[in-house]
């Protein structure tokens, strides 16, 4: 009777757990792969930055400027200390996933134009010396004094430029959904010009939703195709500018674009991007380093 009563209840379980397998269910929660950017701590030095991210469990960290410099080869720990760099974070098993440059894709002026697309070929080249694999570049903006489509497609020959270019670095450049580029049907008509095996697309959440209202479902379903990375942060819109929050604090529909990265089988890393940088009255780093790892886990 014991030994029935076992094999029951044995078999009952394994139906269970096979059923629960079919629906997507795990014993344990996912694991998302967590970094920030260093735009949320514009001030530290690059050990604090790496010390932080050991202590608070993060995989790896995006570089978006040092000590409140953006241009990386103007710091050491960036050109001539490149060998010493590598050694941090190798030692520390953090990674560098993103270099994030200020390259604008949209200007028509010559001058404008090499300027930004130098820039951009400078930040791959250091790229495939630190074995990071993206590199970050914007759109960014449709200016009214040139003609909407030609803007719209010298964004994509940029992009495609540089894709061509990473390749001989084995780097794979990043266009952000920014500025005035973030509607998805846009951003899907920018992508494919530019199709290319080391071109691909970051889709900063909140940057999109609160401008375009976009759902991210759907959001997700035109773009899922492009998208190598994501930007993680909340807030609401306070008379038309963002006031940023802790992340499930705010109005960011980070639920629903997170289950739609899930569903789609998204295994790169959820960024957090704390923008003290640009927005010196929000809290400091140390606090929201800490919060975010606990916080973006409830969406798993």
């Amino acid at each position: 009777m014991c030994m029935a009563t076992t094999r029951r209840t044995f078999l009952k379980t394994a139906v269970w757990l096979a059923g629960a397998s079919a629906l997507g269910f795990s014993a344990r929660k996912a694991k998302p792969r967590l970094a920030f950017s260093t735009l949320g701590c514009p001030t530290w030095p690059l050990s604090k930055i790496v010390k932080t991210a050991v202590d608070e469990r993060y995989e790896a960290v995006e570089i978006r400027g040092l000590e409140k410099e953006m241009y990386l080869p103007k710091r050491p720990e960036f050109s001539t200390a490149i060998a010493e760099t590598r050694r941090l974070f190798a030692d520390n098993n953090l990674k560098l996933c993103n270099l994030g440059a200020s390259s604008n894709l949209h200007y028509m002026d010559a001058t404008r134009r090499q300027k930004n697309m130098d820039e951009a070929r400078r930040f791959i080249d250091l790229a495939g010396q630190l074995t990071c694999p993206y590199v970050r570049v914007f759109p960014n903006d449709l200016p009214k004094d040139q003609d909407r489509q030609q803007t719209i497609d010298l964004i994509s020959a940029n992009l495609l430029d540089l894709g061509q270019y990473a390749k001989g670095a084995n780097v794979t450049v990043l266009l952000e959904s920014h500025g005035e580029v973030v509607w998805k049907d846009l951003l899907v008509q920018i992508m494919q010009k530019a199709e290319h095996p080391n071109v691909g697309l970051i889709w900063d959440i909140f940057n999109m939703w609160s401008i375009t209202k976009e759902p991210p479902a759907e959001v997700y379903q035109t773009l899922k195709k492009y998208i190598r990375h994501t930007h993680i942060k909340d807030g609401s819109m306070v008379a038309g500018k963002p006031a940023y929050t802790f992340i499930g604090k705010g109005e960011a529909p980070l639920k629903e674009a997170i289950d739609a990265l899930k569903a789609g089988g998204y295994s790169g890393y959820y960024s957090f991007e704390w923008e003290k940088m640009w927005h010196p009255e929000i809290p400091e780093p140390e606090l929201a380093f800490a919060d975010y790892p606990k916080a973006i886990q409830s969406y798993f």
